[in-house]
């Protein structure tokens, strides 16, 4: 979804908003309450949500599927201090 800016005229409070691109812009200064937001012209800044995305969206070269990758990590390091815990010898 993007992610929209905001300027009110009456008190010049800034804000962001995300809302689809359906929705009517806001109008409402949630800083003075009154009916003075003005959407602002901005770089497009959006949010990926959810799962579907391919290993190679938005990648180049040899980069490959990073969160994967920490995962894997995670379980070899977990699995690495509880197998170095058993291997501890008692009483020292």
């Amino acid at each position: 979804m993007p992610i929209y800016e905001y300027r009110c005229n009456a008190c010049d409070h800034e804000l962001e908003a995300i809302q689809k691109m359906s929705d009517p812009p806001l109008q409402e200064c949630p800083h003075c309450g009154r009916p003075a937001l003005q959407k602002r012209i901005s770089a497009a800044g959006f949010r990926l949500k959810g799962g579907g995305w391919y290993e190679t969206d938005f990648k180049g070269g040899r980069k490959k599927n990073l969160h994967g990758e920490r995962d894997e990590a995670a379980k070899k390091t977990a699995g690495g201090a509880a197998a170095s815990t058993a291997k501890s010898p008692v009483g020292s």
